[in-house]
């Protein structure tokens, strides 16, 4: 499958490889090859200092400016067990306790 790119001399697609421009009917019945984009994170308040925050960019900014971190950026435990013996005693899951 040819890459095509705009060339602003002929003000049209072209082969990127050949140079020839993307004109022959096999060509036009398929629809031009874009790029997948996404859209950026909808603007929001900041729970932090209470800045608008739009975009991913700014979200960033925010949290290394609160000396923040992204909650999915932190470590999961994968053992399960408990480490305080007071909270697991208190909900009775001493059983859960790391030895």
């Amino acid at each position: 499958m040819p890459t095509y790119v705009y060339s602003r001399e002929r003000d049209c697609m072209v082969d990127k490889e050949t140079g020839l421009p993307m004109l022959n009917q096999e060509e036009r019945a398929r629809p031009l090859q874009t790029p997948m984009t996404y859209g950026d994170l909808p603007g929001y308040r900041s729970p932090i200092d209470g800045k608008w925050i739009e975009g991913r960019r700014a979200r960033q900014y925010d949290l290394q400016s609160n000396n923040c971190v992204d909650a999915n950026d932190l470590p999961k435990k994968t053992n399960g067990k408990l480490k305080n013996a007071k909270f697991a005693a208190k909900h009775n899951a001493t059983h859960l306790l790391e030895r």
